[in-house]
């Protein structure tokens, strides 16, 4: 899976360390440092939204606080999917 989080002077603004800083620490909690790939790209053009990220190509919009609930519900799921 290929997580791809917006490095923008915008999304920056927006709190992009402390999601992708949340994102490290829960895909190591879970042990998926093998199973994702956390990257980091310039301006996505989203810049009205929140911090920009995709998940395999698909967009998300976050911010610090809605982090954790985004991978509970749409990156686990996912693996689980993959996994089946």
């Amino acid at each position: 899976m290929q997580i791809t989080i917006c490095l923008g002077d915008s999304c920056h603004l927006k709190g992009t360390r402390p999601v992708a800083e949340q994102l490290q620490k829960l895909i190591a909690e879970n042990g998926l440092k093998d199973e994702i790939d956390l990257a980091g790209t310039f301006c996505m053009g989203k810049c009205r939204t929140g911090v920009s990220v995709t998940v395999d190509g698909e967009y998300f919009s976050l911010s610090p606080e809605t982090t954790e609930r985004f991978f509970q519900t749409e990156v686990l799921p996912r693996l689980n999917k993959q996994e089946a």
